[in-house]
């Protein structure tokens, strides 16, 4: 869990950006939202197969207009 200590003469504002930059770099809002409902594992297989196949292809594309 993310943790913050209140510094000395430190604003609420700034208390509270310090703490959600200190949320979303541990990534607990997404772990949250991918943990929300129950994914079969051959789901996730699948999901990640077709992450694999869309970086892939995103590579290539990459690869293809750097070379002109």
């Amino acid at each position: 869990m993310a943790q913050v200590i209140l510094k000395p003469g430190e604003s609420q504002d700034s208390l509270l950006r310090r703490f959600r930059k200190k949320v979303t770099r541990e990534r607990i809002l997404s772990d949250v939202k991918k943990k929300r409902f129950f994914v079969k594992k051959s789901e996730e297989r699948r999901r990640a197969l077709r992450k694999a196949v869309r970086k892939q292809k995103q590579r290539m594309g990459r690869e293809r207009r750097s070379r002109y």
